[in-house]
């Protein structure tokens, strides 16, 4: 079972890979500005229970927390002590939390933190090389029990492979959705899955993108197509 917990909603866009951001997109469909950071009403969503004194969300559950913002967003700081508070006491679920803002992940841990948290999984975006190279020194350093890297949406060529080690359980790739999406080209997709399969990590090529290159063509993919296409063009791989 999957869900999502969005404590807060809104971003400030950090680097190329936000250019195109999907909640700035749906925020705008409704006249709303992303970039203005709420604190949202399912703030303490992972410890609400049911009449029956069950948890909300059930035991077990594969949370996404903090969809919709960065979970190490500076404009959440004043919030993210009591949520890191939640997240401890809801050790029976498996929380995963998706940053850019790996550079400030260490000042924003938890005093008991210690070498990670068992229930607690952290993914790396990484969408060029110069965001590889920056942030994955300082992913690798970090104190973690379980960590994965997020291609997406990939904008070129990266050279993954020097940072492949086995702290690494599983690299995600995808390209970029939506009108305005740029390219993502299979043969960027293959070599990160060849890297991925040359280092025993586990691969995902998650989905196209609106625009994907395959053949030296460009190929316009309508969402509903681009999960099965990316299936189809580069099956993921497991050791």
């Amino acid at each position: 079972m999957e869900g999502a917990w969005n404590p807060w909603h809104g971003c400030r866009k950090y680097s190329e890979g936000c250019r195109n951001c999907y909640v700035y997109r749906r925020d705008a469909s409704v006249g709303r500005d992303a970039s203005e950071v709420r604190r949202t009403a399912e703030f303490d969503l992972g410890t609400r229970k049911n009449r029956d004194g069950s948890y909300r969300i059930p035991p077990g559950t594969q949370v996404f927390l903090c969809m919709t913002s960065d979970f190490f967003l500076e404009d959440a700081d004043p919030w993210r002590e009591e949520l890191w508070d939640m997240v401890r006491v809801r050790r029976d679920l498996r929380i995963s939390i998706i940053t850019k803002r790996i550079l400030r992940v260490r000042e924003c841990l938890p005093d008991d933190w210690g070498d990670g948290w068992e229930h607690v999984t952290l993914g790396c975006t990484v969408e060029n090389q110069a965001a590889c190279d920056v942030r994955m020194p300082e992913f690798l350093s970090l104190p973690l029990r379980h960590r994965f890297v997020i291609c997406e949406p990939l904008l070129e060529k990266i050279t993954l492979a020097p940072y492949l080690t086995s702290q690494i359980e599983r690299v995600i790739a995808g390209g970029e959705s939506g009108e305005r999406a740029r390219v993502c080209d299979e043969t960027w997709i293959l070599s990160l899955r060849e890297q991925c399969a040359a280092h025993g990590t586990p691969f995902t090529f998650k989905q196209t993108g609106a625009r994907f290159r395959t053949g030296g063509r460009v190929r316009e993919i309508p969402r509903e197509r681009q999960a099965q296409e990316a299936r189809r063009i580069a099956a993921g791989w497991k050791p």
